[in-house]
């Protein structure tokens, strides 16, 4: 069995459903501790973070993830108890194999083997992990950040472990992600009767004409990193449950995944402008996300792609599709950041499931950058 494997395996089986960590960290510590980390637990709230680092010297490379997971759903439905890691035709089940539990497996072991044979390594390695990725992300990454800015401690390279590929390990990489606002609208009307509508008014009417307009909007057309902004309603209630009643109210959830061709504030007003020319009696509360981020052609993009064409033997395609990461929260301190993990093909469904060789892969590969990146630095880069 390889260590990846176990590893795995030993960190499927705590149910740490989002923001509980259930122990991982602590295993985590363990192992880290003895491999001459500094290990700190940062509790932000109810919600439990760890940053450990071996080394005081630059360039700081940092292994950035998450140990909770999302619920399981209804655990009948599941093949096999999500909790309880399964192996079955070359596959791991459970919550948490691809997203991310097998990255940070695939990351220890990495780091184990590098740090054994080179155990001065130039600059520093790091671990920022959090139990809050999959909930609000609000006491996790984004705090301990601020804690090391504050410190002056900066991050130069960041690797998180999000399940990033698309049909086998290291296919696709993500340098950047798009900007998320989001946005909760409030159309007020006048309830009464619908036999009288002469004596009410109906806001979700007065919504529809201005709704229909934000969906047609071209907002940009993207660029050469992003695709173009997308506007997409997500909920839209409104009445009383009755047939015969107006509603006085109507209430829209709409986001955007924009990129680096607009802002937040061009989005607000924007939007608002449309609102405002239908002559809607509103209130619209705004939520930024994350700004969008890109890490271009240079020093960690290289050498991922060296390390993923020297384990695989083939070549990987940059993107900036797909949601959200906590590499949001990282980036913007100037650090450069790439996302690179399992297949996502099962994550967050019943039965999650990831190729148990793609662990030992994605471990090559983990193991291989940090030699392009810190073992290069004393002329002991890959052979």
């Amino acid at each position: 069995m390889s260590r990846t494997l176990d590893y795995a395996k030993e960190l499927i089986r705590r149910p740490s459903v989002t923001p509980e960590d259930e122990g991982c960290q602590d295993w985590m510590i363990e192992k880290l501790e003895a491999l001459g980390f500094r290990c700190e637990t940062l509790w932000f709230e109810e919600v439990r973070n760890l940053w450990a680092r071996r080394g005081d010297a630059g360039p700081l490379f940092v292994f950035a993830g998450h140990t909770d997971v999302v619920p399981t759903g209804a655990v009948r439905q599941w093949r096999h108890d999500p909790f309880v890691p399964t192996e079955e035709n070359g596959q791991l089940y459970g919550r948490g194999a691809a997203d991310m539990k097998g990255s940070i497996a695939a990351m220890m072991v990495a780091v184990e083997d590098f740090v054994a044979a080179h155990p001065d390594h130039a600059g520093s390695i790091g671990f920022l992990i959090t139990a809050d990725e999959e909930g609000p992300s609000v006491n996790g990454t984004v705090k301990v950040v601020e804690a090391l800015q504050a410190r002056g401690e900066a991050i130069d390279y960041c690797l998180v472990g999000e399940p990033s590929s698309t049909d086998t390990v290291g296919d696709v990489i993500k340098n950047g992600r798009r900007g998320s606002l989001g946005a909760v609208l409030t159309v007020n009307g006048v309830q009464g009767h619908v036999a009288y509508p002469h004596l009410a008014r109906n806001p979700v009417h007065d919504a529809a004409p201005a709704l229909a307009e934000l969906a047609a909007t071209e907002w940009d057309r993207g660029n050469d990193f992003f695709p173009a902004t997308s506007f997409q309603i997500s909920n839209i209630n409104a009445g009383t449950g009755a047939t015969n009643v107006i509603p006085g109210t109507c209430e829209v959830v709409f986001n955007f995944r924009f990129s680096t061709e607009l802002t937040e504030e061009e989005l607000r007003r924007r939007t608002e402008a449309v609102l405002d020319k239908h002559g809607l009696d509103y209130q619209i509360e705004w939520k930024l996300s994350g700004q969008p981020f890109l890490t271009d052609r240079g020093a960690l993009v290289d050498a991922t792609v060296a390390a993923i064409r020297d384990v695989t033997g083939r070549d990987t395609e940059l993107s900036t599709a797909g949601g959200t990461s906590d590499g949001r929260f990282i980036a913007p301190t100037g650090a450069q950041v790439v996302e690179l993990g399992p297949v996502n093909a099962t994550i967050h469904k019943v039965d999650e499931h990831t190729d148990i060789a793609n662990l030992d892969t994605l471990t090559h590969i983990y193991h291989r950058l940090l030699q392009n990146l810190l073992g290069n630095l004393l002329g002991v880069g890959p052979r």
